[in-house]
């Protein structure tokens, strides 16, 4: 990690499935920040396919880690602005 960003994941295939997103992006770098923040941590993601499979979900409950709820349609709502409030 440099300057608080993680370093960009690259795949090595065409597209991206649950499995192999869990096991190289989400176990190395969301449980990183979620020892650092403990249990306030919510992680906010973007509904990509690859974090609506019933893996992802699993490993999430699994892991205990909050994810953030997104209102189901909400015309205007950036949710790249959300991380330069914090």
């Amino acid at each position: 990690m440099l300057n608080g960003r993680t370093e960009l994941h690259v795949f090595n295939t065409c597209s991206v499935t649950g499995d192999p997103y869990c096991q190289e992006v989400i176990l190395l770098n969301v449980r990183l920040f979620q020892g650092v923040t403990g249990a306030d941590f919510i992680f906010m993601d973007d509904n990509a396919r690859s974090q609506q499979t019933p893996a992802f979900q699993k490993l999430l409950e699994s892991k205990a880690i909050t994810r953030m709820d997104w209102p189901t349609y909400s015309p205007g709502l950036n949710l790249i602005e959300y991380v330069w409030v914090t």
